[in-house]
C-alpha cells in the first residue's frame, strides 16, 4: 500500500511551496515535512514526495541523504549528532563521539536497543567558535566536555 499524506500535512506542503516561486525550490522543506509525517524518509514515503513534487524520486534521494537533518532510516527518539569538521575535531570531538560510543555502547550510525537514543557523527553544525558542538533534536550543546555530556545524558531517561 504506498503511503499518503495527511491532509494536515498537505496543507502545510501547500503553504510551503506558496513560498516559492517554483514548486521544485520547496523540495527540503517538503522532505522534511514527509520525515514528521512517516517517521523518516522511506522508499515510500520519497516516493510519496517525488510524486507530489512532480521531481524523479532518484533526484530526491540525492537531495535527502545530503542533508543530515533528514533521515533515510528511523532514528531514536534522541537523535545525538556530533560535529566532527576541522574546527571541532581540533577542540577534541573525536573524544567526544570516542566518550558518546563507550557510555551508550553505539558507534555513530547505530540506535541503542531501546530504541531511544541514536548517534549520528555529522558535518559542521555551524557552531565553530562554541565547539566541540552536538545538537540532540533541535537542541545545541556547545563547549562540550565529558563532564558536561554525562549531565546532558541524564535528562534523556
Amino acid at each position: 500500500m504506498a503511503l499518503e499524506f495527511s491532509a494536515q500535512a498537505l496543507q502545510k506542503i501547500s503553504a510551503i511551496i506558496g513560498r516559492y516561486p517554483h514548486k521544485q525550490s520547496a523540495v527540503v522543506p517538503v522532505l522534511y515535512v514527509a520525515q514528521e509525517e512517516f517517521g523518516h524518509l522511506s522508499t515510500e514515503a520519497v516516493d510519496c514526495v517525488a510524486k507530489l513534487m512532480e521531481i524523479p524520486a532518484a533526484r530526491l534521494y540525492g537531495i535527502a541523504s545530503f542533508y543530515s537533518m533528514l533521515h533515510m532510516k528511523p532514528v531514536g527518539r534522541h537523535h545525538i549528532q556530533v560535529c566532527r569538521t576541522l574546527p571541532c575535531a581540533l577542540q577534541g570531538s573525536d573524544k567526544i563521539i570516542e566518550f558518546l560510543k563507550n557510555r551508550l555502547a553505539i558507534g555513530p550510525g547505530e540506535t541503542t536497543p531501546d530504541g531511544k537514543i541514536t548517534l549520528t557523527a555529522v558535518e559542521c553544525l555551524a557552531s565553530c567558535g562554541t565547539a566541540p558542538v552536538m545538537q540532540i533534536n533541535d537542541e545545541y550543546y556547545e563547549n562540550l566536555s565529558e563532564e558536561k555530556i554525562e549531565k546532558i545524558l541524564g535528562f534523556l531517561k
